[in-house]
């Protein structure tokens, strides 16, 4: 009798763990992975999603201060010292050309060096997205290599920012044949780049007359 009701006791305890296994089994295949993962998939997507709104949000909540910072910064580069002292190509060039012979000028004392020609070119058509004109002039020395370097260093390297291009350097044969120590013949093309045009407050003529006519 007594072996006769353990083994009932362990058939129940074996047909609730059988159904507990059942259960189990029913849950993962008709519930979980058809409903229960896909709702935690979104759950998680959604989180991310409020995170990256999140970090929008903040973005877009700064783009008052990041304007305002790049109009400052704008500014200050139109007033630097980078940039041709007028915003006219024409007048830039002239100021160019003089800018040229003042510097060979001051380095007159280290060997021989002139300015056989300079003649300003047309203002070069500014690249896609380039916000800047330039202005550029042909220039012609006749120098020695001492005086050339240091023409050359000083047109690159001081303000306003100065460009040498198509550079031509070669000796006069017809000179070399007289004998003697011929200066080099130097070609160049140097530009820089004019000052933007500051914006004009309208005047209230203008006003006016806008406003007129959008009524």
């Amino acid at each position: 009798m007594k072996l006769a009701a353990m083994s009932r006791r362990d058939s129940r305890i074996a047909a609730v763990l059988l159904l507990l296994v059942t259960l189990l089994l029913a849950y993962f295949v008709l519930l979980h992975w058809w409903f229960v993962a896909p709702l935690q998939q979104i759950r998680s997507e959604m989180s991310d999603l409020r995170d990256t709104q999140s970090r929008y949000a903040a973005a877009i909540a700064e783009k008052p201060a990041l304007q305002q910072r790049l109009a400052t910064l704008g500014a200050g580069q139109a007033a630097s010292n980078a940039f041709l002292s007028t915003d006219d190509p024409n007048t830039a060039a002239a100021d160019l050309m003089q800018r040229v012979v003042d510097v060979v000028a001051a380095r007159a004392g280290s060997g021989r060096c002139t300015v056989s020609q300079k003649m300003p070119l047309p203002s070069p058509a500014a690249a896609p997205g380039e916000p800047y004109r330039k202005a550029a002039v042909s220039i012609s020395l006749s120098c020695d290599i001492e005086p050339l370097a240091t023409v050359m260093q000083a047109l690159e390297q001081g303000t306003p920012y100065l460009f040498i291009d198509d550079l031509s350097i070669y000796r006069n044969p017809v000179a070399a044949r007289e004998g003697g120590a011929t200066p080099l013949e130097v070609q160049f093309t140097l530009s820089g780049y004019v000052r933007p045009p500051r914006a004009q407050p309208a005047t209230p003529v203008a006003t006016a007359m806008t406003a007129g006519e959008a009524r």
